[in-house]
């Protein structure tokens, strides 16, 4: 396996050297009369009259056309409330070119918003990866979960965890600001939520001393689309898809700009049918390796869901200097769930013993409500101070139903039934500064402090033989959870002529307090904890030239368990299967260490290796009764090395290509039962291919592929992986754009694997509703004008992003 990624990371470096060789790079500076750099400008490049390619330009007013054949070219440079410049007949020759180009001020009004160019799909930036949603025709229609699972180096497993680069354990902010929830409440949030309703997603695996420490393999931040263009203007979706069931997921945006205000609408509609099929086969053997026992479990698992997600944002510029921002925001979700399993018990040699069937109904209810509001202070030229307070509450509804009837001589239906609320408040308070010391270095520093209170509830009874129900107080729980975090950080960024240095350092100090409330057979108990640590982080950048670029990069990071995790009460996956909350879990600590070098825009390579003590791995104990309990906890820890590489290219003018492979070898050891060793080598292939098919449809063939992969120490999954294809195209005068896609052609985005217990294994594959046809329809509308020019802190406005 190693020599094959080997050769694969070698064939991917000479194949990037011979397809540059006739291509060079064009750098192109916008900037105004006042020789003020232009952020957010369009910079086409212009074959023959047609428009073959476009950038937008970054905070220094700097767009790079990457990888240009040789030849003459016109390039154009536009921006909202600019006049277009135009240079002509470009000859891209031996060398790479500079050039700046110059707008002046138009008092012009645009009569529509028209989408002048696309971003690509993904983007490369300094410490992170860039995820551009409405680059690609195949995520029209979709949700935000199946967005991150065609994400370069993003993986979600059969337990809702989510991986990045092949780690688990991953900080997900929404604009900027925690969720504060994990597992199954979290992929249900990000499941509300409509990939319309996204702007980009940030793939930040070594995350700067601003950032929270927690996430030990980096930040997903997933930010949310707000218009810059001035006036009113908007768009709107329709999604219709076919997979198993039918699905639809319209939304709404809406922004109005104008002097001092900004305001700023999403409203997304999800309605979804989904089937899953889950096949179980567990084994138990005897203390010297024989078979005694085979437990046999098909498991067809049916929900529909209903959601509502809204956000409304305004901004208010006081003054020069001064400006408010308020923020609210809310999902409403509802989820039903039938599902039916069997249990069969057999010898070994395969003859049924007894069987078990099972009928489960459960009904979700979330309701979350966020409210956010803040100030941009522009202290002077070069300092600025940002001061925010946010409150969130989320309110969660499980009611669960199962009737397990047995056949036979032993015949018995049982029947349990569980009432489980869970209400969580959550408050926080981040005041951020920042200077810029000079030209060429940069201060920032701020603090932080947040509090969690969560209340849990769990009612369980039974009923025997449809005997009256009885309240089942070994099962139930009542469980309170208080946390409280405190954060300072302060970081330095220094520019040298080629050398870029930034290091911070960042404290989190932690309390909670956990109770468990009592009854008839359970005995009340506490318990508490205090913990503190400090998180360096910083990187080191080195342009040697102006094609070669080395970067090292440096953190600590922090993990601790979710409440949910620590909440020792019992939840019912069926009859033989139970998930336990475990109140003795421990905080993981990591280093994470990373080297990469740039050549141009065409290829990164990476080399990083991180060491988890005190890792977090899924347990999977095994009852007295046989059956299996899930939990989490310590298990000791986890050396993981990596080695990526990344092409970016155009092997034609109509052909772009972005394909990243990582191999990543993991040795995990630890104590379960015993102490546990386990190892593997695992890659991971992400594919995007990019067609200029007519001068109006573009089309798009994309897929991800994982190998045997181990993210648990008990557990190891099989390869698995998709294929996805879409077209798109203009209409109505470039006011609305269709597309139509179609995802995992093959039906291979399945999950199967391997898991060891004590004294038994199980072999699992589960099936999803993963192929689906969807077609959608946007229509931008709205008018902007130029607006009056402000120094403020919202100066912004004046930027487009499209």
């Amino acid at each position: 396996m190693k020599k094959r990624v080997l050769v694969l990371l070698g064939f991917i470096c000479v194949l990037s050297v011979s397809l540059y060789a006739q291509q060079r790079n064009i750098i192109i500076k916008v900037s105004d009369e006042k020789q003020l750099p232009i952020e957010g400008a369009v910079i086409a490049l212009i074959d023959k009259g047609k428009e073959i390619r476009s950038v937008i330009s970054k905070k220094n007013g700097e767009a790079v056309l990457d990888q240009v054949t040789l030849g003459a070219y016109d390039i154009k440079a536009s921006f909202t409330g600019y006049t277009a410049q135009i240079l002509s007949n470009v000859l891209v020759e031996k060398n790479d070119l500079y050039l700046e180009i110059q707008l002046k001020e138009s008092i012009s009004e645009l009569k529509q918003v028209v989408v002048q160019s696309s971003k690509p799909f993904i983007q490369r930036e300094q410490g992170k990866l860039v995820v551009n949603p409405d680059a690609s025709p195949t995520n029209s229609g979709t949700t935000v979960v199946e967005l991150l699972e065609k994400s370069p180096g993003v993986m979600i497993d059969r337990n809702n965890g989510i991986s990045l680069r092949n780690k688990s354990g991953v900080l997900v902010l929404i604009d900027d600001k925690p969720t504060y929830l994990q597992g199954a409440d979290l992929i249900n949030l990000l499941s509300s939520m409509n990939t319309s309703q996204v702007d980009k997603i940030e793939l930040i695996t070594n995350p700067s001393a601003k950032y929270d420490a927690a996430g030990n393999s980096g930040i997903i931040n997933i930010k949310t689309k707000r218009s810059k263009q001035i006036g009113f203007n908007g768009n709107i979706t329709l999604a219709a898809a076919l997979g198993w069931y039918p699905r639809t997921n319209p939304s709404l945006l809406l922004n109005y700009r104008y002097n001092k205000w900004s305001h700023y609408f999403s409203y997304g509609f999800n309605y979804s049918k989904t089937k899953t099929d889950i096949y179980a086969l567990r084994t138990y053997f005897d203390a010297v390796g024989n078979p005694t026992a085979i437990l046999e479990q098909p498991t067809v698992f049916n929900n529909k869901g209903l959601n509502h997600t809204f956000k409304y944002g305004t901004e208010y510029a006081a003054t020069d200097r001064l400006s408010f921002v308020f923020s609210l925001s809310g999902s409403l979700i509802n989820r039903k769930g039938r599902n039916t399993a069997k249990a069969d018990w057999l010898t070994p040699q395969g003859v049924i013993d007894s069987s078990v069937s099972t009928v489960a109904n459960s009904e979700n209810k979330f309701q979350t409500g966020a409210i956010g509001i803040g100030s941009r202070h522009k202290l002077s030229k070069t300092t600025q101070l940002n001061i925010d307070a946010d409150a969130a509450r989320y309110d969660l509804s499980n009611q669960q139903l199962f009737r397990s009837d047995r056949t036979g001589s032993m015949g018995y239906t049982e029947s349990t039934q569980g009432f489980i609320p869970s209400l969580i408040n959550i408050l926080s308070l981040t005041a951020n500064y920042s200077a810029d010391l000079s030209k060429q270095s940069k201060f920032e520093a701020g603090v932080k402090t947040s509090k969690i209170d969560t209340d849990n509830d769990a009612a369980y009874s039974m009923s025997i033989n449809n005997s009256p129900w009885k309240p089942n107080y070994g099962m139930s729980n009542h469980f309170l959870y208080s946390e409280k975090i405190h954060a300072a950080y302060g970081m330095l960024e220094q520019k040298f002529k080629k050398l870029t240095i930034q290091a911070g350092l960042r404290y989190e100090y932690t309390h909670y307090d956990a109770n468990q409330l009592g009854n008839i057979v359970v005995k009340d108990s506490s318990f508490s904890r205090n913990y503190s640590g400090l998180f360096p982080s910083g990187f080191i950048t080195y342009e040697a030239d102006s094609s070669h670029t080395f970067s090292l990069s440096i953190g600590r990071r922090i993990d601790r368990p979710s409440f949910q995790r620590l909440n020792p009460f019992v939840n019912i996956i069926n009859k033989y299967t139970l998930e336990r909350g475990n109140p003795f879990f421990r905080p993981q600590f990591t280093w994470n260490f990373e080297l990469s070098h740039q050549y141009k825009q065409l290829l990164h390579t990476t080399v990083s290796y991180s060491l988890i003590r005190d890792y977090f791995s899924q347990l999977f104990l095994t009852d007295p009764d046989g059956s299996l309990v899930y939990t989490q906890g310590n298990v000791g820890r986890m050396h993981n090395f990596t080695l990526s590489a990344m092409l970016t290219t155009k092997p034609t003018r109509w052909w772009s290509l972005n394909t990243e492979a990582i191999y990543t070898y993991k040795k995990l050891i630890g104590y379960v039962w015993n102490n546990y060793r386990s190892d593997i080598s695992q890659l991971t292939i992400n594919m995007n291919n990019q067609f200029r098919i007519s001068k109006k449809i573009n089309g798009e063939i994309s897929g991800t592929y994982t190998g045997r992969s181990r993210n648990d120490l008990q557990e190891e999954l099989y390869p698995f992986g998709q294929l996805s294809a879409g077209l798109s195209m203009p209409v109505l005068k470039n006011s609305g754009t269709l597309r139509c896609s179609i995802r995992d052609i093959f039906r291979t985005f399945w999950m199967e694997g391997m898991t060891d217990f004590l004294n038994a294994d199980e072999y699992f594959i589960l099936r999803r509703d993963s192929r689906v046809f969807t077609v959608s329809f946007t229509y931008r509308f709205g008018k902007t004008g130029k607006a009056a020019k402000q120094k403020t802190a919202t100066d912004e406005m004046r930027r487009v992003e499209l």
